[in-house]
């Protein structure tokens, strides 16, 4: 069931003040949370929410962490705490369910919505990306106030420029050419997603590839990775649940599959 959405942009109000303060109540609703997963198999909105004023500035990245002094902040990057607890607070052999009852229930709120879309948790599939990116779409227009901080020295993102920042090399390799809008953009890049073959995928990841290995110095085999024969028989050669990872050409994901093929290149 997704949340009716409100004119009013709410957040949790624990992701709200110093970054002792955020840890300390992010790991108390954490434990809640499992608690009410085992008792009830669901989960339900945290008891304090705060409205977010058009304009407040929300760190979504570690790296947005710009002041030396800890006041009180929107610190949406720490949310990742919670998934700790709920590992902690479910016996294993549950945890999978409760991990994707967890997703769901966060994809129905603008918050939970942002967070799955901005840090993704593994698995990337371009199945569970382009459920993440339809939740991101239904909240938009209230998700158009705040003000985004990803990187230290750049602290005034749109959410447009946001998700262009974090995503414009994925967006690029579902629908080349693009569109007149992010928006429109990632609207496309869901609808191929959503009912992609793994050949779609294989095509898609060949294409974000190149912009990967531009932005990596550290990659040793270039020559290898700049050859479409060579990438499409290790893509072919992957397992089932490793290639689904990459499958989305989420580039953070891709980046991780070709140092793994780096290393492997190193040692023969």
């Amino acid at each position: 069931m997704t949340t009716p959405q409100s004119p009013v942009l709410e957040f949790p109000a624990m992701l709200h003040g110093s970054i002792g303060a955020v840890r300390r109540q992010v790991s108390a609703e954490g434990r809640r949370w499992a608690r009410e997963y085992l008792e009830t198999g669901g989960f339900t909105l945290p008891r304090r929410m705060l409205q977010v004023p058009p304009g407040e500035l929300l760190e979504v990245h570690s790296g947005a962490v710009f002041d030396v002094t800890s006041r009180p902040r929107w610190r949406i990057r720490m949310f990742v705490d919670v998934f700790m607890h709920l590992n902690d607070g479910v016996p294993e052999a549950e945890y999978p369910r409760a991990r994707e009852a967890f997703e769901s229930f966060c994809l129905s709120t603008p918050w939970g919505a942002l967070y799955h879309a901005v840090s993704p948790p593994p698995l990337r599939s371009a199945q569970r990306m382009a459920e993440r990116f339809a939740a991101l779409l239904r909240f938009w227009d209230v998700l158009q106030g705040p003000r985004y901080a990803s990187r230290a020295l750049d602290t005034h993102h749109t959410l447009d420029e946001l998700i262009a920042y974090i995503y414009r090399e994925t967006l690029e390799a579902w629908c080349p050419g693009g569109a007149a809008s992010v928006r429109e953009h990632l609207t496309l890049t869901v609808e191929r997603m959503a009912r992609a073959t793994r050949e779609e995928c294989t095509e898609a990841v060949l294409r974000v590839i190149p912009s990967v290995v531009r932005m990596d110095i550290d990659l040793q085999h270039r020559e290898e990775f700049n050859d479409p024969d060579f990438l499409r028989e290790r893509l072919d050669a992957l397992r089932p649940e490793d290639f689904e990872d990459i499958s989305s050409a989420y580039r953070y994901s891709v980046n991780g599959q070709l140092f793994a093929w780096d290393r492997a290149l190193r040692r023969h």
